[in-house]
């Protein structure tokens, strides 16, 4: 799949709404695709007490409950269509659901892609 394509399935998932008076939903879209050629996709979860989650972390987590880690690609996308890089918490989240995902392409801009690594070029996992 391309990243043409990885981003149309991210913003297909976008529905803006409030779910309360403390909860909006739905406001940026991720896609993930697999090693394994599956593509997964999530909206963020935004509460008053920051104990929502973003778009990737919902992605990654059916991912997950699928029975897979490793990732290949991943793309996440606002409700303007404008794309996102990952924030510190999903860069870090990413990599540690599978050692392999250091090498996830990563689309950060309409432009741009880079891999998850070097998105943390100075892992704490590292010893040296």
């Amino acid at each position: 799949m391309t990243f043409d394509q990885l981003y149309v399935e991210a913003k297909a998932v976008i529905q803006p709404r409030k779910l309360s008076d403390v909860v909006e939903v739905g406001g940026v879209g991720a896609a993930i695709e697999t090693a394994g050629g599956n593509i997964y996709t999530g909206v963020c979860i935004d509460t008053a007490c920051s104990m929502g989650f973003c778009a990737e972390h919902a992605a990654a987590a059916t991912m997950i409950t699928a029975g897979e880690s490793h990732i290949k690609k991943m793309v996440a996308v606002d409700w303007d269509g404008g794309v996102l890089p990952p924030c510190g918490r999903c860069r870090e989240f990413i990599s540690q659901i599978n050692d392999a995902n250091g090498e996830t392409q990563v689309m950060v801009s309409e432009d741009q892609i880079v891999s998850l690594q070097e998105l943390l070029p100075y892992s704490w996992r590292e010893k040296k």
